[in-house]
């Protein structure tokens, strides 16, 4: 087929060649074509056909997967960048040191995988899977890896109107994380036979999984970080390394060089545009998208007349009202000096009777006499920090309770007051397979 020469020839025969697969045509048949245009055609563009599908609908679980044909065509174009001079200690020199540690880990599962395929040996078999069974255990840290990236970083992307490039990596992140919950679980199923044929099928398997996250590291080491190192501000990062030390890190932090004397700033606090500046800085994939179709920034505030501030949230009075009516379960909150100050109502799961003449009444009032004592000793237990809180159990008629009853304390651990949780889970404690046929596993 003839070259194409503009950039929107280039990128329609690209969208064509990218919805042909998307149709069912052959992966490997289209990839000599795509080879071809990709000697007249920037691995830049073709991020550009990505943004435009995401746009025009196409799902992102089908982008990803013609994201991969042209992965290993610009991996070469892609390795002389690389994002230098980070100090340590900071979010991304953090990121990018679990990045090698999940590399190394995905090389060895690699090596181990092609092995088991190789091996006829009974012996050589059980050696493998069992070496194998550790990376996987070691593997599943990756989550928290992919948490952080997904609730720190993308979230000041997309305050900036770039949504593309978050929402194709999420959907690999999350692609990683179901194959390697499958295939753990195929492998214990294994655990104590040995069968060839399997082990074939389970190292295939786990090519597959090694090379994806091995991509998914290049994706981010050379794009999404330089991304994020040219837009955010001191502000920015210093609200993601206070988030990201008490989510943790898989990595040991060690010794910190990086000091932020900015105030952390959360992305609702933005007026996040894009200036010149800043986009030349940019790596060329996320450049060339905008200055083709530029970005369209969130503009929504949060912040209302009216609202009150929490520590985690903007809510009006009604708003909070609604939210508890909204609750499976009834609240009833005590201060420290054993009066009831609030009660909630649950629209969906009833619990206990309460009304608005128990406000200021003292908690053992709540209760009758011959409960007064057991309730108090409890109380008086949980206030003095010997519990971390108290379950108990009963009946309501044919409905079955659990009470949990729990300290209240500001940040600095003062003592507020008591606060009892009332849930029926009738149908769970009397219907628990059933239960368990609803269980999804995200």
């Amino acid at each position: 087929m003839s070259t194409p020469t503009s950039q929107e020839d280039k990128i329609r025969v690209l969208k064509d060649i990218l919805k042909a697969i998307h149709s069912g045509a052959s992966p490997n048949e289209l990839k000599s074509r795509f080879r071809e245009i990709l000697a007249s055609v920037s691995p830049l563009e073709i991020l550009l056909v990505e943004q435009e599908l995401v746009k025009e609908g196409v799902p992102v679980n089908e982008i990803l997967k013609l994201c991969d044909l042209h992965v290993e065509l610009y991996r070469e174009y892609l390795a002389s960048r690389e994002l230098l001079g980070v100090p340590r200690g900071h979010p991304l020199d953090l990121l990018l040191r679990e990045n090698e540690w999940i590399l190394k880990q995905a090389e060895a599962l690699g090596v181990y995988a092609r092995a088991l395929s190789g091996s006829n040996s009974v012996e050589e078999l059980k050696q493998y899977l069992r070496s194998i069974h550790l990376i996987l255990g070691e593997l599943r840290k990756i989550r928290l890896h992919y948490r952080k990236v997904q609730m720190l970083v993308f979230p000041y992307l997309e305050r900036r109107g770039l949504i593309a490039v978050p929402r194709v990596l999420w959907g690999r992140e999350d692609q990683i994380i179901v194959k390697l919950r499958q295939v753990s679980s195929d492998l214990e199923k294994q655990a104590d036979t040995v069968d060839r044929g399997k082990a074939v099928e389970i190292a295939s398997r786990l090519l597959e999984l090694s090379n994806e996250i091995a991509d998914l590291v290049f994706r981010e080491n050379k794009i999404l970080y330089p991304a994020a190192s040219a837009l955010l501000s001191e502000g920015e990062w210093a609200a993601i390394a206070e988030i990201a030390d008490e989510m943790g890190y898989i990595v040991e932090a060690g010794k910190r060089e990086w000091k932020p004397t900015a105030k952390p700033v959360y992305p609702y606090e933005l007026d996040a545009k894009v200036t010149r500046e800043q986009l030349e800085k940019l790596p060329p994939e996320f450049k060339t998208v905008i200055e083709k179709n530029g970005v369209q920034a969130e503009t929504y505030q949060i912040r209302r007349e009216g609202d009150i501030e929490l520590e985690t949230g903007f809510l009006t009075p009604a708003e909070i009202e609604g939210i508890f009516r909204s609750l499976p379960l009834e609240l009833t909150y005590a201060d420290a000096s054993d009066h009831v100050r609030f009660f909630s109502e649950s629209e969906i799961s009833g619990g206990f009777v309460r009304t608005k003449t128990i406000l200021g009444r003292r908690i053992p009032f709540c209760h009758p006499p011959r409960l007064e004592n057991y309730v108090m000793i409890n109380v008086e237990a949980i206030k003095k920090g010997q519990f971390k809180y108290r379950e108990f159990w009963t009946r309501m008629g044919d409905r079955i309770i659990r009470v949990l009853v729990a300290p209240v304390k500001n940040r600095e651990g003062r003592l507020l007051g008591v606060l009892e949780v009332v849930e029926d889970l009738t149908e769970v404690v009397n219907h628990p397979e059933e239960i368990k046929k609803k269980i999804l596993v995200l």
